[in-house]
């Protein structure tokens, strides 16, 4: 009797550690989970639109900013003699333009006493057409020039927080090159990047608890979208943009990892979050 019992202890023993080991495995594989989770955000480069020194810095690493806020402004002194040069060049085309069209009334009204030929008239007309472009297109230029001049001062396009300021006083900044960045206020998500194995569990406005790798509260969110594409590290291109296929293929196939970003709800005061922090994802089933 007693060997019987210790048979079926050990066959329960074993049933039961299948079915844990059955469902720790599944949950590995399919429940929705990763520790793979990374903090975001939308960070916005701040690029000057023009060329120049710096000769006025407004901000410090890790500021908090507004909108409109004047970050730092570029030397302006050769902005303003161009506008003095295109003021006076505009004025000059403007007086050329007025005197083309007097001069093409008078041929017209000679034109009655058969004084002037119709190639005259006609040579006269193309003046005036030709200096009135040369004036649009000398206000075009100085209307260039008061934008160039109005963009040396360079504004916070959003409400944030600079991040990574190394410009200093008195550094030369180019057009089109960033200079430091800023963190939209009110923009961090978190993206979850989940096993292909997963996704069928995953959908839009699904709940989401967050624990960040630093501990303290648990975050809270709601799936937001699902990456619909990710690079195909198997296949590249040579110069004739012909498929370069991978001559090798492993038997063990491991599982992509797909996009999912997650909306935070509100965040505690206390709570410091960075973009680039670590964190675990659960998403909640319906199971």
């Amino acid at each position: 009797m007693g060997k019987i019992l210790r048979i079926m202890l050990t066959l329960i023993v074993v049933a039961v550690a299948g079915i844990a080991g059955h469902w720790v495995w599944s949950h590995y594989l399919y429940s929705p989970w990763t520790r793979d989770g990374r903090v975001r955000g939308d960070i916005i480069t701040i690029t000057p639109d023009v060329s120049g020194w710096v000769n006025q810095l407004n901000v410090k690493d890790n500021q908090v900013v507004n909108k409109g806020d004047v970050l730092f402004t570029v030397d302006d002194t050769r902005y303003k003699a161009t506008i003095a040069e295109l003021n006076a060049k505009t004025e000059s085309q403007k007086l050329t333009w007025e005197l083309a069209k007097h001069k093409y009334k008078r041929r017209i009204a000679l034109t009655n006493g058969n004084l002037v030929s119709k190639e005259t008239i006609d040579e006269a007309h193309i003046d005036t057409e030709l200096a009135r472009t040369s004036y649009e297109l000398a206000l075009a230029q100085l209307n260039t020039a008061k934008i160039d001049l109005e963009r040396t001062q360079i504004l916070a396009p959003e409400d944030g927080t600079i991040i990574n300021l190394s410009l200093r006083y008195g550094n030369y900044v180019s057009k089109g090159n960033a200079v430091f960045s800023l963190v939209k206020k009110d923009s961090l998500y978190v993206t979850g990047y989940f096993e292909e194995t997963k996704i069928p569990l995953i959908h839009l406005g699904q709940s989401a608890d967050i624990n960040l790798m630093s501990g303290g509260h648990v975050l809270h969110g709601k799936v937001i979208s699902i990456g619909k594409a990710i690079a195909n590290t198997n296949v590249t291109t040579n110069g004739q943009l012909l498929p370069q296929i991978n001559q090798t293929f492993n038997w063990v196939r491991l599982a992509q990892r797909i996009p999912v970003d997650i909306q935070l709800e509100a965040i505690a005061p206390d709570i410091e979050l960075s973009v680039g922090m670590t964190a675990s994802i659960q998403l909640h089933t319906d199971q």
